[in-house]
């Protein structure tokens, strides 16, 4: 269930892409929901100002796990044009950001595609089995950091070397 977040001008592709042309009710996607407790899955479609940031990490807060999110168009993704001191350079600065959609402003056909991609990525990682095995609480997902090969290319560094505090001198 999409929440959308529409905040400039890619908004209007997002309105086209939910119409009967694109038909996404074949996707199981058609109703959009504008409460972040009834919704999955964010679209932020359009360049995001600092102020309104706070706004949307409310609302991505608010929405139950599991959630995904989609940057829509190149504003969203990497601040696109508008190069200033009032907009984020991608709404990744603040939200874990699952597909990117190139484009200004992406095409409706993007979004379904895009949409098929967070699917594939529900049906490849997600189970509801994995939730609670036997009554048993699941391990804590592994921290979500860079590997990083050691000089000689045949193991990862840990991250505590990596991250070692200096030596004062």
């Amino acid at each position: 269930m999409p929440m959308p977040m529409g905040l400039a001008c890619c908004a209007i592709e997002m309105m086209a892409f939910a119409g009967p042309k694109y038909d996404v009710a074949r996707f199981g996607s058609e109703a959009m929901r504008f409460s972040p407790r009834q919704a999955d899955l964010m679209i932020v479609a359009g360049w995001c100002s600092y102020k309104m940031a706070h706004a949307i990490r409310r609302v991505w807060d608010q929405m139950p796990d599991p959630k995904w999110c989609i940057a829509m168009g190149a504003c969203a993704s990497t601040g696109g044009m508008h190069r200033c001191y009032g907009v984020v350079q991608g709404v990744d600065n603040f939200l874990p950001v699952d597909v990117y959609i190139p484009g200004c402003p992406p095409r409706p056909e993007a979004v379904l595609h895009a949409l098929m991609d967070i699917q594939e990525k529900i049906r490849n990682e997600y189970s509801v089995a994995l939730d609670y095995a036997k009554g048993e609480p699941r391990p804590p997902a592994p921290p979500v950091r860079p590997h990083v090969l050691s000089p000689e290319g045949d193991e990862p560094v840990a991250h505590e070397v990596l991250h070692r505090p200096l030596k004062s001198t």
